[in-house]
C-alpha cells in the first residue's frame, strides 16, 4: 500500500507557489507498539502553515525541506497497536499534508465524539481549534464582559466569526467586524450576526472605526495585524484590551515594513495588548468544546465551511487564505469517506 505526501521542495518567498511542495509517492507507515494508522480524511487548513514552511523562530520550529506540510488534520484508525485507539474510531491530530499518518505516544490524536449529529466538517470548524481559539481569545485573553463594545478583523473568516458570535453572546453592547468586500461584509451581518462590518478595502478605515465606536473599542481581537491594527489603535477606549491572535497580512510579506505607528495609544488609553497560542489551553479545551458544542446544537452559531477537494489542492487552499478567496473555515477533503456518525 502507498502514501501519497506533499512535502516542502523550498522555501517560499512571498505567496505559495508550484515550486514550493513536491508531491511523492512512498510506502504507507507501519504501525509499531503503542501506535495507530490513520487514515486521513480531511486537513485544516490554517494561516499558520504559511509561517511553519519560513526558516524562522516561532512557536513550532520550522518545516525542513524534503518533510511532509505540518498541518492539522482528522481521519480514521484502520490499524491500531494501541490502547488509546480503536479501529474504527474517528481521530483529528497533526496529521500533515498525506493520505495516512502515524498516531504515537509523542503525536497523540484526540478521538472525537460521535452521536451529536455534526459532521465532520463542521467539528474541525467549531468544535476544533479554529473554535477553540476563538473562544480563549475572546473570554480567557480578551476578557469580554457584558456592555464592551468589540471589533473583530477577519470577521468574515472562521476564527473571527466565531469570535464576534461569542463577544454577542457574552453581552457585547455592539460588535464590529472588518472584512474584504461587500460580499464578505454582508455575510459577517447577516450570517453571524454581527451589528456592522466595515469593509478594508475602502478608504479611511481609521475614521470608519471611530463612527462605528465613538465611545472607543473597549476589545479588539486583531487576526490580521499591519495597517488595520494600527488603525484600530487610534479607537481604543480607556483600558481596552488587544488581543493579538494573527498576523495574516504579514505573513507573506517580502519585507518587514513600517512597523505600528499608533502604539503609544496603549500608553495613552492604559491598554492592554497581548497575543497567545492555543496550544497553551490544552487542558481546557474540554469546558471550551462543551460551551461551543452546546451554541452549536441550540443554533446559535452560524458556521461556513470551503471544502476544496483533493490532496493535491492543498497548497491552492492555503492561498484562498491570503487572497480572500474563501468563506469561513478552509478544509481540504482528502477522502470523503472519513465521517463521523
Amino acid at each position: 500500500m502507498q502514501n501519497r505526501r506533499l512535502v516542502l521542495a523550498q522555501r517560499p518567498v512571498g505567496h505559495v507557489n508550484e515550486s514550493t511542495t513536491r508531491l511523492e509517492t512512498v510506502d504507507r507507515p507501519t504501525c509499531a507498539e503503542n501506535e495507530a494508522l490513520v487514515k486521513i480524511g480531511m486537513l485544516s487548513i490554517d494561516p499558520t502553515i504559511r509561517t511553519w514552511m519560513d526558516d524562522a523562530a516561532g512557536y513550532l520550529p520550522p518545516i525542513q525541506i524534503g518533510d511532509v506540510i505540518r498541518s492539522g488534520g482528522a481521519g480514521v484508525v484502520v490499524e491500531t497497536n494501541s490502547s488509546r485507539y480503536q479501529v474504527g474510531d474517528v481521530v483529528y491530530g497533526m496529521s500533515g499534508w498525506q493520505e495516512y499518518c502515524i498516531a504515537s505516544e509523542e503525536n497523540r490524536f484526540s478521538v472525537l465524539p460521535t452521536g451529536m449529529g455534526i459532521d465532520l466538517a463542521t467539528v474541525m470548524n467549531v468544535v476544533g481549534l479554529t473554535g477553540l481559539t476563538a473562544y480563549f481569545g475572546m473570554t480567557d485573553v480578551g476578557a469580554i464582559k457584558q456592555g464592551d463594545v468589540v471589533v473583530v478583523s477577519g470577521a468574515a473568516g472562521a476564527t473571527g466569526s466565531v469570535a464576534g458570535q461569542i463577544a454577542k453572546a457574552r453581552g457585547a453592547q455592539k460588535v464590529v467586524g472588518i472584512a474584504g468586500g461587500p460580499e464578505k461584509c454582508r455575510e459577517v451581518v447577516e450570517l453571524y450576526g454581527f451589528d456592522e462590518c466595515l469593509d478594508y478595502k475602502e478608504p479611511h478605515l481609521a475614521r470608519r472605526i471611530h463612527e462605528a465606536c465613538p465611545k472607543g473599542v473597549d476589545l479588539y481581537f486583531d487576526n490580521v495585524g499591519g495597517v488595520i491594527l494600527d488603525d484600530v489603535l487610534t479607537a481604543l477606549s480607556m483600558n481596552a484590551r488587544v488581543v493579538l491572535c494573527g498576523a495574516i497580512a504579514q505573513y507573506n510579506a517580502t519585507d518587514a515594513g513600517a512597523g505600528l505607528q499608533n502604539y503609544l495609544m496603549l500608553l495613552i488609553r492604559r491598554a492592554r495588548m497581548e497575543g497567545f497560542i492555543i496550544l497553551d489551553y490544552a487542558d481546557r479545551f474540554s469546558e471550551a468544546q462543551m460551551e461551543l458544542a452546546t451554541m452549536l446544537l441550540s443554533g446559535k452559531l452560524a458556521h461556513r465551511e470551503h471544502l476544496v477537494d483533493g490532496l493535491e489542492n492543498a497548497p491552492n487552499a492555503l492561498n484562498l487564505l491570503f487572497s480572500g478567496g474563501n468563506h469561513g473555515k478552509t478544509l481540504v477533503v482528502v477522502d470523503n469517506t472519513v465521517a463521523l456518525r
